[in-house]
């Protein structure tokens, strides 16, 4: 939430009802009482009365001085609050952690969402909702410089399957670092995942070679990329996250039927069980680990909702959807060769989380997870919220 600076006097003549709807986006609440006269005691609470700490009150007769009073609270209310910088703030990680700080504002945090569209509906609707929209873009260092000026800490994140090139992502996650390092940023998360170098040699020909040096392109750049920040001594919390159970609505994951009719999911991932969570649940954990501050710092922390295998996960579909679903197991061999953009890269990363499923999955603790997001979904409930969604095909 930006700080109030400048705004108050097109608020002095505003109505009771425009000022409690401006508090309430702070997270605070507004009681009037009746005083001596025509004095009238004005009262704010950081949640309703009798159960919040009351943190304003004064007594006056006149509206534009209660007006007054109440506006120079608030502004510095929100001037001490923890502004975050969420770049990806329209995408799936970045909007959930837009809306999960909006959603506690009584926190101490401020939100600044970053998108290379403010104009975009998803951006608009951000705005709305009471978060401060700027434009950047991770190709342009001085946009990015910008958008972390003045901010206690940054979500950076990158989108591979945007452009398709591990180079992009290391040159935007480094131009990131650089911004964050200049702005002395107190916590920054790096959203990351595993470099499979580490763990399968390339060339070792247990999987193709891709792009040249990579098994997995969109994992190893990520975890490349690590070393800018850590190498800046930027206090920085490295986020794995898991496989988003969204792709089944997004990307044509959902369950199709095959040539004899019948429904089925298909991954070439064995009896392995795939550590799976909601998107908008990778934004709330983000929320919990800027929460906890300097505990996090220095940290690698893995997500998920759930570990499953394909069966697990085809039993679960079958019933929340009402129609029998199976889980069709192929090789990797075979996934890659399925053509789209982006299969032999998918299929390379099924292929790891398959093969080194024990260390994969343990460093994605699902209590843990739940510890930094107590309103975690499992596959059932997540099914069950998007049931609509996924019965549209």
């Amino acid at each position: 939430m930006p700080p109030l600076c400048g705004k108050i006097c097109p608020l002095l003549k505003t109505n009771g009802a425009a000022i409690r709807r401006l508090f309430d986006r702070y997270g605070f609440v507004i009681r009037a009482r009746k005083g001596i006269g025509t004095l009238v005691q004005i009262l704010v609470y950081d949640h309703p009365p009798g159960k919040g700490k009351t943190f304003f009150c004064c007594l006056c007769s006149s509206r534009l001085f209660r007006n007054y009073l109440l506006i120079k609270f608030l502004n510095k209310i929100s001037m001490n609050k923890k502004l975050l910088v969420v770049f990806g703030a329209t995408g799936a990680q970045g909007g959930g952690l837009v809306r999960a700080i909006l959603a506690e504002p009584a926190a101490g945090f401020a939100v600044r969402a970053v998108t290379r569209k403010p104009d975009s509906d998803a951006a608009k609707a951000l705005a709305a909702a009471g978060a401060e929209v700027v434009a950047a873009d991770l190709d342009d260092s001085a946009s990015v410089e910008r958008a972390m000026n003045g901010a206690y800490g940054a979500f950076c994140i990158t989108n591979f399957w945007e452009h398709f090139s591990p180079e992009k992502e290391l040159a935007q996650a480094e131009t990131m670092a650089n911004a964050a390092a200049a702005a002395g940023l107190q916590h920054v998360i790096w959203s990351t995942l595993e470099d499979t170098r580490k763990t399968i040699p390339v060339g070792s020909g247990q999987m193709p070679v891709l792009l040249g040096k990579y098994n997995v392109p969109h994992f190893d750049a990520k975890g490349e990329a690590n070393h800018f920040f850590l190498d800046r001594g930027i206090p920085v919390t490295l986020l794995n996250t898991s496989f988003y159970w969204d792709n089944f609505i997004h990307i044509g994951m959902a369950p199709s039927a095959g040539p004899d009719g019948n429904l089925a999911i298909t991954f070439p991932m064995g009896d392995a069980k795939l550590p799976g969570i909601a998107a908008e649940d990778i934004g709330r954990c983000a929320f919990g680990i800027f929460k906890a501050g300097a505990a996090a710092v220095g940290q690698t922390i893995g997500i998920a909702g759930e570990h499953l295998t394909g069966a697990e996960m085809a039993a679960a579909f079958s019933q929340v959807m009402g129609k029998p679903v199976t889980y069709n197991a192929i090789s990797p061999e075979v996934y890659r060769s399925f053509g789209f953009p982006g299969a032999d890269d998918m299929g390379n990363m099924f292929q790891f989380k398959r093969d080194f499923e024990a260390d994969f999955c343990a460093a994605r603790n699902v209590e843990n997870t739940r510890k930094l997001n107590p309103a975690l979904m499992n596959f059932r409930q997540w099914l069950e919220a998007n049931r609509s969604a996924l019965l549209k095909d």
